[in-house]
């Protein structure tokens, strides 16, 4: 008994160092679990990962830890692992973090250990990501309707293009996307498929929304990385001069907020009708759908500053017809006013509180360009 104490205030001794306070995968804080086969620790989450690969895992607090195995753990820990196992990791690889979704989590963790990706040994042949062309197939859903159907896909960033084709020996593709605007997010919960992800690019004045998932949680993630190294090598074409630190987060971005409101008309008197909403913080873009997949928004609303003439308030709408929820947000623009209903409080604290974020940001140079598009919206003139 008194060496399992011994033992375990050693371990906890250990995660107090500031490389061992948080996980080595995900960087969740306080990691209570750790791999005695690679010396790392690591949160629950990730050790479930580990376990399934034969990373041998224990409880810092629960289990019992032979002296050899403290002593490992001693010897090596997540600095140790971090420059064997991270010494080459592209600048615009995703590392996801404690909250992303399973499927980023275990494919970094399997790249990092498994597949020993980022070792900085020369592969051959090359992972896939890397080499600046990657064709396949993905699993695509139909514009006007639910059905996914395979299509065929291809991405060059000598070209910075992401093609695809309705079918693999067509002789045209289906449409030629241009790498400039085109965002990747994983959507599992919206897309009801774990490794669904949400391809958005600008098609005339419109957004475009594509919904692509695979079978396969490597290929999925593969093909996140090879968008992600597409938009990297055209983002240093665009922005010479800019640093890894300005340009690594314009490379994909997650929606700030996503989901249902309820939206009236520019009188304030319309009936309300239920809407998806989306807002793209870093165009500061709020966008509005019909339904949560379709494939072209229905308006959107630019959110400039505070001195620009842009607010964003709680609201209970006069003469309110067919409003089934009653928690308002009203969002003011140079234009006109929104009115949006909330089913929850807590959903109307929310938009509150990240359209006010949007909004307490300084305008960019670019974001003067995207409000010349103006604010828009294409269903009928009232809503």
């Amino acid at each position: 008994m008194a060496n399992r104490e011994k033992n375990k205030k050693i371990l906890l001794e250990l995660l107090k160092r500031p490389d061992n306070s948080r996980c080595a995968d995900c960087g969740a804080p306080d990691p209570d679990w750790a791999s005695y086969k690679l010396g790392v620790f690591v949160c629950l989450n990730c050790s479930g990962v580990h376990r399934s690969m034969s990373n041998r895992v224990k409880s810092i607090q629960l289990d019992y830890w032979e002296d050899q195995l403290v002593a490992f753990m001693k010897s090596n820990g997540n600095a140790s692992a971090r420059a064997l196992y991270e010494k080459a990791v592209p600048v615009y690889y995703y590392q996801p973090q404690q909250k992303d979704y399973e499927v980023l989590r275990e494919q970094w963790i399997r790249a990092k250990y498994e597949r020993m990706e980022f070792t900085g040994e020369t592969k051959y042949p090359p992972i896939s990501y890397t080499t600046g062309f990657y064709e396949g197939i993905l699993w695509k859903k139909g514009k006007d309707n639910m059905q996914f159907l395979k299509r065929k896909f291809v991405l060059s960033d000598r070209e910075f293009t992401l093609t695809y084709y309705n079918k693999e020996d067509s002789k045209g593709p289906k449409a030629v996307i241009s790498i400039k605007d085109l965002n990747a997010t994983f959507q599992p919960e919206k897309i009801s498929h774990p490794h669904g992800l949400q391809l958005t690019y600008q098609e005339d004045t419109h957004t475009r929304n594509l919904y692509v998932y695979h079978e396969c949680p490597e290929e999925i993630v593969t093909w996140y990385n090879a968008i992600r190294a597409a938009r990297y090598a055209y983002l240093k074409t665009a922005y010479p001069t800019g640093s890894d630190e300005e340009l690594i987060p314009k490379i994909t971005r997650n929606y700030l907020k996503e989901g249902f409101m309820e939206k009236t008309g520019p009188s304030l008197t319309e009936p309300f009708k239920k809407r998806w909403f989306s807002l793209d913080s870093q165009s500061r873009k709020l966008l509005y759908f019909k339904g949560k997949l379709d494939a072209e928004e229905l308006g959107v609303i630019f959110i400039g500053t505070e001195s620009k003439g842009y607010c964003v308030k709680e609201c209970i709408p006069k003469q309110a017809r067919g409003n089934k929820w009653k928690f308002g947000v009203m969002v003011e623009t140079p234009e006109r006013q929104f009115v949006f209903m909330c089913e929850q409080e807590r959903e109307q604290r929310e938009w509150l509180d990240v359209l006010r974020q949007v909004m307490s940001r300084p305008m960019a140079p670019q974001d003067y360009t995207s409000k010349s598009v103006r604010t828009r919206w294409r269903e009928g003139s009232s809503v």
